[in-house]
């Protein structure tokens, strides 16, 4: 006979391995079990985890923008000013890491429960027989692939400009770090000029990988 607890301490067992599943996306068959059971399928989880990513990105985006404009302050910082600004500018950077490996994970599970979602459509139209059906899924499994892939490629290259800007910001962390008076602030000033750069190109490329998102979005919801 089970105590008044005994029922709710038994079922965590199974809600702790659905959480796994839900923050793990390559493992598929629970967890899409689990949530085609509350009427949701794949194409949902896809448009939501793009969303996601949306969020993500724009969110690094700023992030970039602001721990640039943390470099600019310190072309003008002066003593006790250039302290302060200095630890702002470590918590920044610091965000930005953090921005950054939020931004991968979320194109991680995009790229994972799109695997899925497409092996599943391509199974599911092997098993058609009706010739004329089976071609109009082929045709909308052909143009939701070609512009997922357009949309993936985009957030890619945008994560991939990331890496240069966030190891050029490092590396005018640590040398503030060890260097961190007034003489070496004004050769700070050409160096902030080539990340700005660097940061437009970042900032445009996660631009168009936000609007390529949206396309998917939308063309996912018009199906």
């Amino acid at each position: 006979m089970s105590t008044p607890g005994s029922r709710s301490t038994s079922v965590l067992p199974a809600l702790a391995l659905f959480l796994a599943c839900a923050s793990a996306p390559s493992c598929g068959s629970i967890y899409y079990s689990t949530m085609e059971s509350f009427g949701i399928e794949k194409r949902h989880i896809l448009v939501d985890r793009v969303e996601e990513a949306q969020v993500a990105q724009q969110a690094a985006k700023d992030q970039f923008r602001t721990t640039l404009d943390r470099f600019k302050e310190l072309t003008g910082a002066q003593g006790g000013d250039l302290e302060e600004t200095y630890r702002r500018l470590v918590y920044d950077y610091e965000s930005c890491e953090k921005r950054a490996a939020r931004v991968s994970d979320r194109i991680d599970a995009i790229e994972d429960v799109g695997v899925d979602m497409f092996d599943e459509w391509r199974e599911e139209i092997a098993e058609m027989r009706n010739e004329k059906s089976k071609a109009e899924s082929e045709r909308l499994l052909a143009d939701t692939d070609e512009r997922f892939e357009t949309m993936h490629q985009a957030m890619r290259r945008a994560e991939m400009k990331m890496a240069p800007v966030l190891r050029a910001f490092k590396d005018q962390v640590l040398s503030l770090k060890h260097h961190l008076n007034a003489k070496m602030i004004a050769e700070l000033q050409d160096t902030v000029v080539e990340i700005e750069g660097d940061v437009g190109t970042l900032i445009a490329d996660m631009e168009a990988s936000i609007a390529e998102a949206e396309v998917f979005i939308e063309g996912m919801s018009a199906h």
